[in-house]
């Protein structure tokens, strides 16, 4: 079920690009006119479903498997904009599409079961001291120059939904009062907001690609090195090459198609909503 959970979080997010990329088309000199359109609020809604069925995956699956199926959502994005969105995919993208369901498979068949020890005092404490460190970095990001400034965002934003999942993973299944005194959930919420705030500064300043390529990367691989190292995630005995294969080609693959992360820059405008 944590499987289906994660690939039901990919398909969750991006179908909620494709709705936000409508609205920013009909409102496309306006952020405020785009935010209050009913396909971007459908868009929201189908981030928060991924987010609960997200949360849902990291429960039972090993951070790598969960954060390789979110980079998997650019080819649910790219597959629903072509009938959406009238967008037409070369034999680069629906090959790409191919090797991410590729990887995503063999990740599958590698998983095993999360930890269920509780993370260490001082692995929880240090999500909380991250949060202001990649505070940090992304300031200092934004006053880099050009193309750097713009990676160095998507890096930063993706590192900052690393600790979402990681911080997610750490929360404890304690009572409701208990739960607001866990230090892992304000990491978990002021790092989202962090990740959202940096990845649109991103975007406003250089092209879709060149943000989500560093996204990708910042929101995968340290977070799934971090849960191997210190949460104790593992494979099925034996399939470490077999994770590491899967791992790889769906995140390669996933980077080919970051340029439907999100569909704001396509030449072509939808009709205003009448």
């Amino acid at each position: 079920m944590g499987l289906v959970f994660g690939i039901l979080a990919a398909l969750f997010y991006g179908a909620a690009s494709v709705f936000q990329a409508i609205a920013a088309k009909r409102a496309p000199d306006s952020a405020i006119k785009a935010f209050l359109q009913p396909t971007f609020l459908v868009g929201l809604a189908l981030d928060g479903a991924g987010f609960v069925v997200q949360f849902l995956a990291l429960r039972t699956l090993p951070i790598f498997v969960v954060q390789a199926c979110l980079a998997a959502s650019l080819a649910v994005t790219a597959i629903l904009a072509v009938p959406i969105l009238k967008l037409r995919l070369g034999r680069r993208e629906w090959i790409a599409i191919a090797a991410v369901c590729l990887g995503l498979a063999l990740l599958g068949v590698s998983a095993g079961r999360e930890s269920v020890e509780r993370p260490s005092s001082a692995f929880r404490i240090g999500l909380l001291v991250a949060v202001p460190v990649l505070a940090t970095l992304g300031v200092i990001a934004f006053k880099l120059p050009g193309r750097t400034r713009a990676i160095s965002l998507g890096l930063v934003g993706g590192l900052c939904f690393g600790v979402v999942a990681l911080a997610a993973r750490a929360l404890s299944e304690v009572s409701f009062p208990q739960f607001f005194a866990e230090p892992e959930l304000y990491a978990l919420v002021v790092a989202g907001v962090l990740a959202f705030v940096f990845y649109t500064l991103g975007l406003q300043r250089a092209s879709v690609t060149t943000v989500t390529a560093g996204l990708v990367i910042g929101e995968t691989v340290l977070p799934s090195i971090v849960g191997i190292i210190a949460l104790g995630d593992q494979t099925r005995h034996g399939f470490i090459p077999v994770a590491t294969v899967g791992f790889a080609i769906a995140i390669a693959a996933s980077l080919m198609l970051a340029r439907y992360g999100s569909l704001e820059e396509e030449p072509e405008k939808v009709p205003a909503a009448r």
